[in-house]
């Protein structure tokens, strides 16, 4: 069945995915971007036309209690994905991080509520976990908050959940590991590497490779998330989107390294470091929960994903925006 569904950060790199996603199986998508004086559209300026032209995109910003209200009339579904998502610059701008992530969050869930949305999901990380005390992390892990960020998305979460105890608001927190893919900030580590081999680098720089990643291909996500919000059993619950796999980002670069055919050193960067306790040494997911609920498993492996990944980037026009030679934070 056709849904009008709101998707928030929708000009971000899962939400532009989703949105394509979901139009693609006939929903009615309205797509919130954060408002700019150039109308840029983030990476919903770079999707297919045929997805673009059905798109309704509004602009607005999720810490305004008003812009919530007026995107949220008339929606059934929202997937809340806006967020500042950076870890390094949550040490730097915490306040930022705390109107935005919880704040924002906070003005989603009331305007939902008062909209009487049917379901409500809310974007988590699986950076709340903090480094692995048990694996496979299944959702009972306990919360660490190891950095600014992290610390917003669990308040966020527990502010969700609360909504859902309080007032019976259908609210489902997903939890997505490492996701990767096309059009990835360069923020990421994937994008770190591939930008700076495709420029011939002599030395790769990087910061700590012996941590490991579940990485999730972005389509597999967006699938998570559609299955959750079509699943009644998923109201109230935390899921992750994992697949179960882990990879260390010494042996990630050098297996990127391999397929795109430029083998440097990896140098470490004193500035691409973590502080000590803030580095997440070890994140693998279990989406146990999510099968059980919905039937979801992932669907693309990592080799295909890098692949599509790389092909991706091999375009100039798509990668022409990176800046290869600094430390994105």
């Amino acid at each position: 069945m056709a849904r009008k569904i709101l998707i928030t950060g929708a000009g971000g790199f899962i939400g532009g995915h989703l949105c394509e996603a979901l139009v693609r199986q006939g929903h009615d998508v309205r797509a919130l971007v954060r408002y700019n004086s150039t109308n840029s559209w983030g990476w919903l300026d770079h999707v297919p036309n045929e997805i673009g032209s059905e798109l309704e995109v509004v602009t607005g910003d999720v810490r305004d209690p008003n812009a919530m209200r007026v995107a949220m009339n008339g929606i059934d579904h929202v997937h809340h994905l806006a967020a500042l998502i950076g870890i390094p610059y949550s040490y730097s701008a915490p306040d930022s991080y705390v109107d935005t992530n919880i704040k924002g969050t906070l003005n989603v869930l009331q305007a939902a509520r008062d909209a009487d949305v049917s379901r409500v999901l809310i974007t988590s990380t699986s950076e709340v976990y903090g480094t692995a005390r048990e694996v496979p992390i299944t959702e009972s892990h306990p919360r660490q908050g190891q950095s600014p960020y992290s610390a917003t998305k669990i308040g966020a979460d527990h502010l969700a959940l609360s909504y859902h105890l309080s007032f019976g608001t259908p609210v489902t927190v997903v939890r997505p590991f490492n996701t990767y893919g096309p059009r990835q900030s360069a923020r990421a580590i994937i994008p770190t590497i591939i930008t700076q081999l495709m420029a011939g680098v002599k030395e790769l720089r990087l910061g700590s490779i012996h941590p490991t990643r579940d990485l999730v291909f972005v389509k597999d996500t967006a699938q998570g998330f559609i299955a959750i919000a079509e699943s009644d059993r998923t109201i109230g619950e935390e899921i992750n989107i994992a697949t179960q796999n882990e990879i260390s980002i010494g042996d990630l670069a050098a297996m990127i390294m391999g397929m795109v055919g430029h083998m440097p050193p990896i140098v470490t960067s004193d500035e691409r470091l973590r502080p000590v306790g803030s580095e997440v040494e070890r994140l693998l997911g279990s989406a146990v929960k999510l099968h059980e609920l919905t039937g979801w498993k992932p669907l693309v492996g990592l080799e295909q994903g890098l692949r599509e990944t790389i092909d991706w980037f091999n375009e100039p026009t798509n990668r022409a925006g990176y800046k290869w030679d600094r430390y994105n934070v």
